[in-house]
């Protein structure tokens, strides 16, 4: 240390604790994750999960954001607001192929499933005594079949071509759920789609005013759906999801899913999200009910759009057959 003065001596040392700050804040990443409107399933439950994410990983902040879901969320995704999201497999299914409700959007292709989360059934709701009893019956009713461009209005739309029919053949309207809700509750509306979790909130409520049913699809269409739109899976509506279902009702589901952005998310981090997330998936359950989903086999169930590479990973390493 001979010919170095006490002042250099001591300018060196603040520089070298300013460059070990700099690395320390260099090595964490923050994500931002995109989720759902605060009174839907997706906030809340990404909320548990980055909760899980930030205990049980070294370096990574996750922060959740609302937003207006999937559309939303993958539009995020593509311009790089957000870095993870839950979205429907089925919308992230039409934004990559450019197809369907984003047949006029730019493709996002930007973005890879982490995991499949949970089933989002497609219900039919309807009045009990109301005379509707198939999806055949819906020609020339009065149907609201979602929000102007989601995912919803694509899901009826298919519906209606698995039993030869389009949307023309039906008076549409473009409610949400709450308003669909509302408008059947009224005698304004004889039918209204829901594509969501069981118990939908909207469905609920209804039900505390109004005889209700729900409409099966047959499995001849259900067939029909999942021979041409791979992320269709066949599910079964009990009376543990509505009270008011006396007979288990056949339909079919898409799933929601975790994705991340290829371009902002290393293959290290995806793969410790996925990890933390399995391997974690009672404290996930904890904070939100649907975390009870996760697990090995339903993290792999029909996804839309590729694996992450680092979620591809994971399960690779655990023995899981991927497509």
């Amino acid at each position: 240390m001979k010919g170095i003065s006490k002042k250099l001596l001591m300018l060196l040392m603040f520089s070298a604790v300013f460059a070990l700050a700099a690395c320390g804040d260099s090595e964490e990443v923050r994500l931002t994750f995109a989720t759902g409107t605060v009174a839907g399933t997706y906030y809340p439950l990404g909320g548990a999960m980055a909760s899980v994410i930030n205990s049980h990983t070294d370096g990574i902040n996750v922060t959740i954001t609302s937003s207006g879901a999937s559309a939303d969320n993958i539009n995020q995704i593509g311009v790089g607001d957000a870095q993870v999201a839950i979205v429907q497999n089925d919308v992230m299914y039409y934004a990559f192929t450019q197809t369907s409700i984003w047949g006029d959007r730019a493709p996002v292709r930007n973005m890879g499933t982490l995991m499949s989360l949970y089933p989002e059934t497609v219900q039919i709701i309807v009045h009990a005594d109301g005379g509707i009893y198939s999806v055949a019956d819906l020609v020339g009713m009065r149907v609201s079949t979602g929000a102007p461009g989601s995912g919803v209005t694509a899901n009826a739309e298919q519906v209606f071509a698995a039993y030869g029919f389009t949307p023309d053949d039906v008076n549409q309207f473009h409610l949400n759920f709450n308003d669909s809700a509302a408008a059947l509750q009224d005698f304004n509306l004889d039918a209204f789609f829901v594509t969501a979790a069981t118990p939908n909130t909207a469905v609920y409520e209804l039900s505390r005013n109004r005889d209700l049913r729900i409409i099966p699809i047959s499995a001849a269409a259900a067939s029909r759906l999942m021979a041409e739109y791979a992320f269709y899976v066949p599910i079964t509506i009990t009376s543990a999801d509505y009270a008011f279902v006396t007979t288990p009702i056949e339909t079919v589901a898409v799933q929601a899913t975790l994705i991340a952005s290829l371009d902002e998310v290393s293959d290290d981090v995806a793969y410790e999200i996925v990890r933390a997330l399995i391997e974690n998936a009672d404290e996930v359950a904890e904070g939100h009910a649907r975390g009870a989903y996760i697990n090995m086999h339903n993290a792999v169930q029909s996804v839309s759009v590729d694996f992450h590479p680092g979620a591809r990973r994971f399960f690779e390493e655990r023995g899981v057959v991927l497509d």
